[in-house]
């Protein structure tokens, strides 16, 4: 128990630090849609036939695509706090 609070604790001005990648493409999928998702990200597992599952499986297997879904929430979370 006391790794896990000091992982938390170790970065704290990091938004992304302990959010999970289905948590992050819950939200943005809840915000603007697989449409809208689609037209930020242009990758197929957003439009075409999208789900979490398969967006996941990609996004976990393409660290460049993961970097613009993180970098989207990341504006997302900004454009909410102002």
């Amino acid at each position: 128990m006391d790794n896990k609070l000091n992982s938390l604790s170790s970065q704290p001005n990091n938004p992304l630090h302990g959010v999970k990648l289905a948590d992050i493409l819950d939200q943005l999928v809840f915000e603007y849609g697989w449409e809208r998702l689609g037209e930020e990200i242009n990758i197929r597992c957003f439009n075409y036939d999208p789900s979490i599952k398969s967006s996941l499986k990609f996004l976990r297997k393409t660290p460049w695509a993961r970097d613009k879904v993180e970098e989207l929430y990341l504006e997302m979370l900004e454009d909410k706090n102002l």
